[in-house]
């Protein structure tokens, strides 16, 4: 049995001006992710604030590998911890959908990794999600500002922060044309 991942201290709410960078750092992690699931038909996409242009973001690339199977996932856990992923559990119980993984295994995310069926309500809507943003700078504008004021509001409950944030993701994965919409 994992126990669950404990941190020292809660890690604070801090958005970050948009870094230029970020699509690079995705790029090198999906060619070393590419090479540990290549022989699976799978998808890796970057997802969340960093990969949308001009975004501030928590500086933490969020990708996500959409898979025939999760057990394509599962049995390359051993591989992924050789780069420095972690395996997290504690989630599972509310996402049981998800195989989620943090990068490095000690300090601060820097990656985050989220393992997923491809086409799956949790894939469609992340990638909705960050498509709408890209195609309506004035939706990401709107959506930068109220980060920036979630994160002054609830600097220290990251939970706080996230739940504060899903009336406008279901607005504008409305607008995007999915209907069945569950927080992420």
């Amino acid at each position: 049995m994992v126990k669950p991942e404990r941190n020292a201290s809660p890690v604070p709410v801090v958005i970050e001006q948009y870094d230029p960078k970020w699509p690079q750092q995705f790029e090198l992690e999906k060619a070393l992710l590419d090479g540990i699931i290549s022989a699976v038909n799978a998808s890796i996409e970057h997802v969340g604030s960093t990969a949308i242009p001009n975004m501030g973001a928590k500086p933490i690339i969020d990708i996500m590998i959409g898979v025939p199977r999760l057990t394509e996932i599962e049995s390359r856990i051993p591989n992924l911890e050789k780069i420095g992923y972690r395996y997290v559990q504690r989630y599972e119980a509310e996402l049981p959908e998800r195989r989620y993984f943090r990068k490095p295994f000690t300090g601060p995310s820097t990656h985050h990794l989220h393992c997923v069926c491809r086409d799956t309500a949790f894939w469609n809507r992340h990638v909705l999600f960050r498509d709408y943003l890209r195609e309506h700078p004035k939706a990401a504008a709107d959506y930068l500002r109220l980060k920036f004021e979630l994160a002054k509001q609830y600097r220290a409950d990251r939970a706080a922060y996230t739940k504060a944030k899903s009336t406008f993701i279901e607005s504008i994965l409305e607008k995007a044309g999915m209907h069945e919409v569950a927080a992420f």
